[in-house]
């Protein structure tokens, strides 16, 4: 690696503990010139693997692609993970320059006739190259991917896919700095005992710390960020504040002007519905179904419908029961979408009389930290060991190592669990690094994974703890059992490890892991007053193990509406009015007036910052039935805990990453597939 090329090694050299990235030495300036490096490395790197005398093989051929680039991956890590989690102008401006570069490198790649031609010569006659089951896994993703990617089409045709390609990139990257920018720049100063009427304590001190944070002089703001624009419209007695909050919260990406999101939707749209025509696809739905479990669009319509219509019905029951509700309190007025959870709250109190704010205090962040190793040291073995002195990428971080029972270092942990301007909205998990067992060309033999984190959650007072709701606790399961889906990786190839499995597979061990947070026996050890440390009494606990399916039809028919307006948009050959699609698909399923999407359009970041989740947004329920009988497994063998079931779920779901086909992998752990009745079940729907 020359010196000139790269003003900072630190950059591609990591020198932290166990390699983990110094970000102490790495500044935002370092980045262009880091990512102009690895961009002519990696070519360099492609071209010597396509431009080989020797014949193809799966050594010279794939093996070398899938250490190729590390230079290149290394800056990506460190880039998109600053991108979404403490971005600032400097980054957003490479963003918007990088993306597009980024798929231009990538287009050339899959574009190579003469490494094509490598892939598809050990393609066609991979059953006499003695590979084992994950190389063929291996070579059937390379393949794939350049087919997918155009490899076969004719070189014009090529080339309009590598454009489409390129703006797609910069679309979705000013998408999403458009949504950020929405949610960032609106507030809604509170002042008074009249404007906070309503709102618990833990509610007023996360406000309270929010104005702080932001400036201007106030006591107390609400802002867009979910952890407390929810509680916001859940504890507020104002109503004309709810329905101010509620409409910013749900305007984001169309509010006008320079960060407007709906141009982009249908750009993006008829760029997506041009590439499927171009690689020979009915619509993107369908190709981007081809390679999932599920198959087809109407695989996944078939299971949505399926749930729409007992959601809706039990939506309409619950919006019956609120307007009564609201009768009781001398209001004429009907369920407004700012009214729900206001008054959802409400009938939670009274049905199983408790409310979010009197539970709220047992779930102490850092108590519920602890859970989840506590759980992750039960079922698989592993524990986690604080780096108290090691600094990561924000002061908000923290970092552990991740060891087994014999104590070997198998991964790192980061942390990130407050909310904070510079972070996009949501949680997630990613990684700096995945495992794998190849020799790289530095000499080093195989990585451990570091896997991070991220979360946005209200940040406390100084002194104060961090106090979350139910829905928070089981986002922060959510996003560990996606790490532990990463950190426990047992694979030798790059491109199969941790998460690197199908859309619609790769839920599961997310979903799966947030049935332990629930676990009787995790709650009683872990539920704990932040004042007193009394554990939550069994009275208490009882009411919410209760409620497990409380306000069940408003959560299913908030998100099954999303998934089935994705599905919509990647149907159909051109669109030219996105939102009117978006009332059309409403109308017709019969969207209760009461409920809104769980991501409108404009703002729809799964869909449209980037295409992760597009025609994919289904995906969670899909993982959901394999999830709900998945955990049956444990409650069948009578221990949420039992050893040989969680030896078998490790070993054949956490462990294979995408190295086994996901059908043949959940065989292996349950014995067949699943209907969705357990599903149903678990979510009150079931009659």
């Amino acid at each position: 690696m020359s010196d000139k090329a790269v003003s900072n090694r630190a950059v591609f050299e990591w020198s932290g503990p166990h390699g983990l990235p110094d970000f102490t030495k790495v500044a935002d300036e370092d980045f262009a010139p880091a990512f102009e490096f690895a961009l002519r490395e990696h070519k360099v790197e492609i071209d010597a693997i396509a431009g080989q005398q020797d014949e193809p093989s799966f050594a010279n051929t794939i093996v070398a692609l899938e250490i190729a680039g590390d230079a290149l991956s290394r800056v990506s890590a460190l880039f998109w993970n600053k991108a979404g989690a403490h971005t600032n102008p400097v980054i957003q401006a490479l963003e918007r320059d990088i993306a597009p570069k980024m798929s231009r490198h990538y287009s050339m790649i899959s574009m190579n006739a003469a490494l094509f031609s490598r892939v598809d010569a050990l393609w066609s006659r991979r059953d006499a190259l003695g590979l084992d089951g994950e190389q063929v896994r291996v070579l059937e993703r390379h393949w794939k991917g350049f087919v997918r990617s155009g490899a076969k089409l004719p070189k014009p045709e090529q080339e309009r896919l590598a454009e489409i390609n390129e703006r797609l990139a910069s679309l979705g990257a000013r998408f999403g700095q458009n949504v950020l920018s929405d949610e960032t720049s609106w507030v809604l100063p509170l002042s008074g005992e009249a404007d906070l009427a309503g709102i618990p304590q833990f509610l007023r001190d996360a406000m309270a710390s929010a104005a702080h944070a932001h400036g201007g002089g106030h006591t107390h703001i609400v802002t867009l960020s979910r952890s407390i624009i929810e509680p916001f419209l859940t504890f507020s007695e104002r109503r004309d504040l709810r329905e101010q909050a509620f409409k910013a919260w749900t305007s984001r990406g169309m509010n006008g002007g320079e960060t407007d999101n709906r141009e982009i939707v249908k750009e993006t749209l008829a760029l997506r519905a041009e590439k499927a025509a171009l690689l020979g696809y009915a619509n993107f739905a369908a190709y981007k179904l081809d390679n999932t479990m599920a198959k087809t669009p109407d695989a996944v319509n078939g299971l949505l419908m399926q749930v729409w219509e007992k959601a809706v019905r039990q939506a309409e029951a619950e919006e019956r029961d609120l307007a009564e509700l609201i009768a009781e309190d001398g209001r004429n007025h009907e369920v407004a979408p700012w009214d729900w959870r206001h008054y959802a709250e409400k009938l939670r109190a009274r049905r199983f009389n408790f409310s979010e704010a009197e539970l709220k205090p047992y779930l102490q962040l850092e108590k519920i930290i602890e859970a989840c190793f506590d759980v992750a040291n039960r079922i698989f073995g592993i524990h986690a060991v604080p780096m108290k002195d090691v600094t990561g990428y924000h002061p908000d971080v923290r970092v552990f190592e991740i060891r087994d029972r014999d104590d070997k270092l198998v991964a790192l942990f980061l942390g990130d669990y407050f909310a904070r301007p510079s972070k996009r909205s949501g949680a997630w998990m990613s990684s700096f690094q995945s495992q794998h067992r190849l020799t790289l060309k530095n000499g080093q033999h195989g990585e451990i994974p570091i896997i991070y984190n991220v979360c946005n959650f209200a940040k406390p007072e100084a002194g104060q703890p961090a106090l979350l709701s139910l829905d928070d606790a089981r986002t922060l399961f959510h996003e560990f059992g996606h790490a532990a889906h990463g950190m426990l990786s047992n694979v030798t190839y790059p491109s199969v490890s941790g998460t690197g499995v199908s859309r619609d597979f790769v839920e599961l061990p997310s979903q799966l892991y947030e049935h332990w947070l629930t676990v009787p026996e995790i709650l009683q050890t872990y539920a704990v007053h932040y004042e007193t440390g009394a554990a939550m009494p069994q009275a208490l606990l009882d009411k919410v193990l209760a409620a497990r399916t409380f306000n069940a039809g408003f959560n299913t028919v908030e998100f099954t509406s999303s998934a089935l307006v994705d599905m919509a948009f990647h149907t159909q050959a051109a669109i030219e009015d996105p939102m009117a699609v978006q009332a059309d698909v409403l109308s017709k399923i019969g969207m209760p007036s009461s409920l809104v999407m769980r991501h409108a359009t404009p703002h729809f970041q799964h869909v449209f910052s980037g295409d992760g989740y597009s025609a994919g947004y289904y995906s969670y329920m899909w993982s959901e039935v394999l999830d709900a009988d998945a955990f049956a497994a444990f409650e069948e063998a009578g221990n949420a805990f039992d050893a040989e079931t969680a030896r078998k779920l490790k070993e054949n779901i956490y462990s294979v990453g995408g190295a086994v086909d996901p059908e043949e992998a959940y065989k292996a752990f349950r014995g067949k597939m699943p209907s969705p009745d357990a599903m149903l079940k678990k979510k009150g729907l079931a009659a």
